[in-house]
């Protein structure tokens, strides 16, 4: 028996790298927990955190685990997972 992972995706405008992952989803339908980091300092702060020092974006939480810049297909598996 497996849980539903947690997932949140932290992402800004005008990222490609973004916009490829949000209409990887939405094709898919899955919608995770996401967080602009120009409109959330927190999450700003949390991103440089874990991609040194940078705002790299989108970084992905997994479950706890941070993904700098993602394979669109891990968060896919992980938000299908149940």
């Amino acid at each position: 028996m497996s849980e539903t992972a947690e997932v949140t995706v932290y992402w800004r405008p005008g990222c490609m790298y973004c916009m490829r992952l949000r209409a990887t989803l939405r094709l898919h339908g899955l919608r995770p927990a996401m967080r602009n980091i120009w409109q959330d300092p927190e999450a700003a702060a949390f991103v440089r955190s874990v991609a040194d020092g940078n705002e790299t974006v989108p970084t992905v939480v997994i479950d706890g685990v941070a993904h700098v810049n993602p394979a669109p297909r891990l968060v896919v598996d992980a938000l299908r997972r149940s």
